[in-house]
């Protein structure tokens, strides 16, 4: 079951994904195929990058968010699970892909955020707050 938040989070990810593509943001389908066609019809060969992504939803999105633009995460044989290797070119993802996906990841943090403080206050206690900064040494109490 979708809530009201979770609906604005989505509207809001279609924002920025069509503000990415130059369109209005109730034109998703056409902001994806318009990426899309960057990306094709880019000059530039596609060169192998690396990403050390060790946040695991943030490397989900990112996955999530290449393959929409036909792009194919992999991960070469010996590499860690943080490491996404990803045949792109470099002024696609400096320009497109990478920013995109730092915009998506800070909307979907805030999100999660809130969310977990909801849940925290609800099932667990009120106050889930960081803890407290003290002085002294370690260990007294």
């Amino acid at each position: 079951m979708i809530d009201e938040g979770e609906t604005q989070l989505v509207t809001q990810l279609a924002t920025i994904e069509a503000s990415h593509a130059g369109v209005e943001s109730g034109a998703r389908a056409q902001a994806r195929d318009r990426i899309r066609a960057r990306l094709r019809e880019s000059p530039e060969p596609p060169i192998a990058v690396r990403f050390a992504i060790h946040d695991p939803w943030e490397r989900r999105l990112f996955c999530a968010l290449a393959r929409r633009y036909g792009l194919v995460p992999y991960r070469e044989r010996g590499q860690r699970r943080t490491s996404i290797m990803l045949k792109v070119p470099q002024r696609f993802l400096d320009a497109i892909l990478w920013p995109e996906h730092l915009e998506l990841s800070a909307a979907l943090r805030a999100y999660l955020e809130v969310v977990t403080q909801r849940v925290i206050a609800k099932a667990i206690h009120e106050d889930g707050s960081e803890e407290e900064d003290r002085d002294g040494a370690a260990g007294s109490g």
